[in-house]
């Protein structure tokens, strides 16, 4: 295979660099970060497995406030973050971000020990950090259901006894945004401690709202956390934490490339379709009881750990935890200033979870034993608003309406299709692409009844209880070489449930697009009953036998019943783990280890009104994996450096099937890779750091054979310094870095033409225009920080205001309206820190 020269030539430079800078041994565990990928204490150095981590002041130092920030200086990581009710983590090329209730993540994110894992409730404020590991590849042994491929474990500063500490900063900058935020450490006598942590922050919006109102893609976080310790001994630890988190952003700005900014009452253009300019979008009227476009969202958490020294070889710890996130989005769907589309996303979610771990370590063996409990009960509410004349125009390719010389990447005026005589045409047109003679008459009826406003919600619900038994062991088996072995059971209850329901009477348009494949007899008679006057109100009885037709979706019995079915699931994962040591600062390790993601009930609302929901349960997806890699570690230098072979089998991904987006099997699929980072620190007033990530993630069967993993980059890489000298009292810094990623696609069908045409899509996409090229960004901080106590900084992210998008596609492709998200632009300021 082509790519083995690959993996031997970089483990090869890698295990050849690690012991090079391996001289400055009495010095090298000053600077060393302490970290707990494995459940315990280690050196990183120590670790056998692909592990970043950085501290708080790594963060601070480099202005890291938000995942998606630091996800561009760690190899193999990135966060894609639409709005913070819709990111998308990705680690080596594998991608968690469904809503769906039901569906399970694949990268766990974890919060001092908890998982926070489910889309809607992982986006969380990165302030007051001790720090934020990211272990890569299959981490379901250690971290359990979710690390599929990685886990994000963010480790927040607990309660000091030790003494007094504070913080406050500030900032201000263009867009009119600004951040507050604040610490305080407070000891309560010598054994216990409270903290008080944090964060507001505001941003106007950088896409202006060319209709009025406030500019889309703006941001409003508050969020705070509180932390005691009580330490009853010098054995025994209790940590408490509440985390509550509100997000109140305006709009996110899903823009057409394929029509301009209109006037929807004029129709006068204003604007173009570039994805950073401004945009048109409005929420339908009515919608949502006249909510604005925007997202409101909230997310609090309780945790409580207990670490005892039960005896100099034995340790007992305790996580237990309570969380809950409830979040409401609107948004504009279609990307165009007429209300083609409205939808909105409202999910809710609770957790309790447990966990007992037993440690035992000697000179000799490390080992663990430990069980938990996790519960979970979850919703996705997603109602919908569709103007059926306008859609009907947009499946006829005459969105620009029956203006003559009129583009046709300009929509028409709203009251253009209010005009019978022209959607009747409409109708015609469409009938006859299928072979059918619509009457002009029938097609006027019908055409009258079309509706401006038609609204059907549909909702999926996910009931999980899940016990798992683990366990972990490492041998000393000479001073130099350790082996590992560790092993997990899970076993789910699960319980799935769909479902739906039109909201102001059945869709004309959806009926008459189902009656177009009906036979000759039924089809006339359905088409007559649908040009009836009020013909979408009329109650279904014998004399008026037409069911409540759905256009997104078809409703469940009786016009929304909950449906339901179970699902019981069990399974093993495993890990082998190797490391030698060349020198007291450098190794060389080896993996191999099985990553699984649970089995899925998938839930689907009916194909006719008030059939049966579709219940598919979708084998359970795992990986192997392989690895090798080198770390060195002295006090001038760091490097890291490691490549690795995944196999995929049952790869769950999602397909569209007409306007729905359904979760299938897409069978095998294969990465391989290398990573690598260095930290240098050159002098006492210079350090630079560089990371690189290589990874060919692909299909290797089925459709999509040979296509890339959406949202995986095959190269990126990072590259940062520290610069500092003393000038009169104080300190100034300067810190600049730059970021790059190549390609990527936004979904896994790689907007292939053939995969986006009828069936599988209501309208033929017959442009790859959903995917970013390759970009770099361009950061920098110019500081002066006095008695390290006082701190003012300048800052500008985005120094080149690079145009690129971060995300294609979204719902709108469904029915042939895909939207496109900018990137953040320019944004500078200054701020100011003082410390006590």
């Amino acid at each position: 295979m082509p790519y083995f020269p690959l993996l031997g030539a970089a483990s090869a430079l890698a295990f050849a660099a690690a012991p090079a800078f391996a001289q400055d041994i009495a010095t090298a565990e000053e600077d060393t970060i302490l970290v707990t990928a494995q459940l315990r204490e280690q050196s990183l150095i120590d670790v056998p497995m692909a592990v970043t981590a950085y501290d708080g002041a790594f963060l601070d130092e480099f202005g890291l406030n938000e995942f998606d920030e630091l996800s561009r200086f760690i190899p193999g990581f990135e966060v894609q973050n639409q709005s913070p009710n819709n990111p998308g983590f990705v680690i080596r090329g594998i991608t968690s971000d469904s809503g769906s209730a039901f569906t399970e993540p694949r990268v766990s994110v974890f919060q001092d020990g908890v998982s926070i894992s489910k889309s809607r409730g992982s986006y969380v404020e990165l302030f007051d950090m001790e720090r934020v590991e990211v272990a890569r590849g299959p981490q379901s042994t250690l971290y359990g259901r979710g690390a599929l491929i990685g886990a994000v474990n963010l480790i927040q500063n607990k309660a000091d006894p030790s003494g007094f500490a504070g913080m406050v900063r500030g900032s201000y900058g263009n867009y009119d945004s600004w951040m507050a935020e604040g610490m305080v450490n407070l000891p309560l006598g010598q054994r216990a401690a409270v903290r008080v942590a944090g964060r507001y922050r505001q941003r106007d919006g950088f896409i202006e709202n060319l209709l009025g109102g406030g500019d889309f893609n703006s941001a409003e976080t508050g969020a705070i956390r509180g932390a005691l310790r009580v330490e009853p001994t010098d054995r025994i630890s209790i940590d408490v934490i509440g985390n509550y988190q509100e997000d109140h952003p305006a709009g996110t700005s899903f823009k057409s490339l394929s029509f301009n900014p209109t006037d929807p009452a004029t129709g006068a253009v204003l604007g173009d379709s570039r994805p950073w300019t401004g945009a048109a979008l409005a929420p339908g009227a009515g919608f949502e009881n006249g909510r604005e476009l925007g997202l409101d969202r909230e997310v609090w958490g309780v945790t409580g750990i207990i670490r005892a020294g039960l005896t100099d070889n034995f340790s007992l710890t305790s996580i237990t935890a309570y969380r809950e996130f409830d979040s409401l989005e609107i948004f504009d769907a279609d990307g165009i200033s007429l209300p083609a589309l409205t939808a909105t996303e409202d999910a809710q979610g609770e957790q309790f979870s447990q966990e007992l771990r037993l440690t035992y370590e000697n000179d000799f063996v490390t080992a663990f034993i430990g069980a938990s409990y996790f519960h979970e009960e979850g919703s996705q509410r997603t109602p919908s608003q569709f103007d059926e004349r306008v859609l009907l125009a947009r499946l006829t390719g005459l969105l620009n309406g029956p203006i003559p010389g009129r583009p046709a990447s300009d929509p028409a005026p709203a009251a253009v299709f209010a005009n019978t005589a022209f959607t009747s045409q409409l109708l015609q047109g469409v009938a006859a692409a299928s072979g059918v003679a619509l009457p002009g008459p029938l097609a006027l009826g019908i055409a009258s009844n079309l509706k401006a406003g038609h609204q059907e919600t549909s909702t999926n619900f996910s009931e999980t209880d899940s016990f798992d038994i683990f366990g972990d062991v490492t041998f000393r088996v000479t001073d130099r070489l350790e082996l590992g072995v560790g092993l997990r059971y899970s076993h789910d209850d699960k319980t799935s449930g769909t479902s739906a329901a039109v909201l102001n009477g059945r869709s004309i348009l959806g009926g008459f697009i189902g009656a177009l494949s009906l036979p000759a007899a039924q089809r006339t008679a359905l088409l007559t009953a649908l040009a009836a006057p009020g013909a979408a109100n009329i109650p279904p009885s014998a004399q008026f036998p037409v069911p409540l037709f759905g256009l997104g979706s078809q409703p469940t019995l009786n016009n929304g019943d909950v449906i339901e079915a179970d699902l019981k699931d069990s399974g093993f994962t495993w890990r082998a783990v190797a490391r030698y040591e060349l020198t007291p600062t450098s190794s060389l390790y080896a993996s191999y280890a099985r990553g699984r993601r649970p089995e899925l009930l998938s839930a689907a609302t009916p194909a006719a009104p008030f059939g049966a929901a579709r219940f598919d349960a979708i084998d359970a997806e795992t990986v192997d994996s392989f690895e090798i890699g080198a770390r060195s570690e002295t006090r001038n230098l760091y490097l890291d450096g490691s490549v690795f072979y995944y196999r995929y089998d049952n790869f769950q991904t999602t397909v569209q099937q007409g306007v729905l987006f359904v979760t299938t099997n897409a069978g095998e699929a294969e990465a391989y890779g290398f990573e690598g980072q260095a930290r240098w620190r050159a002098s006492p007033n210079v350090t630079l750091l560089a990371t690189y990530a290589y990874n060919h993630s692909r299909f290797r069967t089925g459709v999509r054979d040979g296509n890339r993993f959406r949202l995986s980059p095959d190269h990126s890489l990072s590259l940062g310094a520290v610069f500092g000298v003393d000038v009169g009292p104080g300190r100034l810094s300067f810190t600049p870095s730059l970021t790059w990623q190549s390609r990527v696609f936004f979904d896994d069908d790689n907007d292939r033409p053939d995969l986006q045409a009828p069936p599988n899509a209501l309208i033929a996409d017959l442009l790859q225009d959903e995917t970013q090229d390759g970009y770099a960004l361009v950061n920098a901080r110019l500081g002066y920080t006095l008695n390290d106590r006082f701190e003012v900084e300048l800052f500008a992210n985005n120094l080149l205001d690079e145009n690129y998008i971060k995300d294609a596609g979204n719902t709108g492709d469904a029915i042939g309206f895909p939207t496109f998200i900018a990137g953040e632009p320019r944004f500078y300021g200054v701020q100011a820190t003082v410390r006590f």
